[in-house]
């Protein structure tokens, strides 16, 4: 079976070198032996556990406890606990099912709330009545106002109130933060159907203008997820592999669970 130095794997792998480093640090892979001068030797196991790292971790979905979830599978699997990490990755893979749902979900309700007309006739609601009939702080209403989101009017006496119409778009906001639609991804749906009543909401929650210097995932909430989900399947199958080939032996050996059986002998 081959072996790889650091600059092998990082270059099959498609990473720095410091990046093996740092994975074997972390413990998304096994650490690897040395040879007498110190240099380190990789075996098609490392490669392996280093491919399925860099696929768990390429998207990185904080909201319910994904990562953590994505992250223990990893080192469990770096330790050759394979059965323990599959537990996590199919969990991980429930949660952002569950995830790509909510967001649909949210979707849908924001599309219902527009397609409602605004109750002309309702009076103002000062802020911190507004804030408690939708649920959130006022401080959350303020941020809101200070990222351009929505806007407020003063009443009487100075007071900052909202017309039915900014209700209605405090609702809309609502219900897409909480399925994670991060503020700028709401901002940018917001002002396109502005200007263009017609518009796709699922379309503009998901497209970042091009001028926008930082993209994260939650600014691409629903192809974050999907890519997430099919990562996720990848790394349920190459676990199932790692088990089928290393299960029996441990992730500390370098040679697989057949190898091993047949009696080819494993390194001292």
């Amino acid at each position: 079976m081959g072996t790889y130095r650091t600059a092998q794997l990082a270059r099959i792998a498609g990473v720095h070198p410091n990046t093996v480093r740092l994975y074997e640090k972390l413990g998304f892979i096994p650490v690897a032996q040395r040879q007498l001068n110190g240099y380190r030797v990789f075996t098609e196991l490392h490669l392996r556990q280093m491919l399925l790292a860099r696929t768990a971790l390429q998207i990185e979905l904080l909201q319910r406890g994904l990562r953590k979830k994505i992250v223990c599978a990893v080192r469990l699997s770096a330790a050759g606990c394979y059965d323990e990490a599959l537990v996590l990755a199919q969990g991980y893979l429930d949660g952002i099912e569950a995830e790509r749902r909510n967001a649909d979900e949210a979707v849908r309700i924001a599309q219902g709330i527009l397609a409602r007309p605004s109750e002309a006739a309702r009076a103002p609601l000062r802020r911190a009545k507004a804030a408690q009939e939708l649920g959130l702080t006022v401080e959350t209403l303020r941020n809101w106002e200070r990222n351009g989101l929505v806007s407020s009017m003063r009443g009487e006496g100075g007071c900052r109130v909202y017309a039915p119409q900014e209700l209605r778009t405090l609702k809309v906001i609502r219900a897409l933060r909480c399925a994670g639609y991060s503020l700028e991804a709401i901002l940018r749906m917001l002002q396109q159907l502005s200007s263009d009543p017609g518009a796709s909401m699922r379309d503009a929650l998901d497209t970042p203008r091009e001028d926008d210097d930082i993209v994260t995932v939650c600014d691409r909430l629903i192809s974050s997820l999907e890519q997430a989900q099919r990562n996720a399947c990848t790394v349920v199958g190459m676990l199932r592999g790692l088990r089928a080939d290393y299960g029996s032996t441990g992730a500390l050996s370098h040679e697989p669970a057949s190898s091993a059986r047949k009696g080819e002998g494993l390194p001292a």
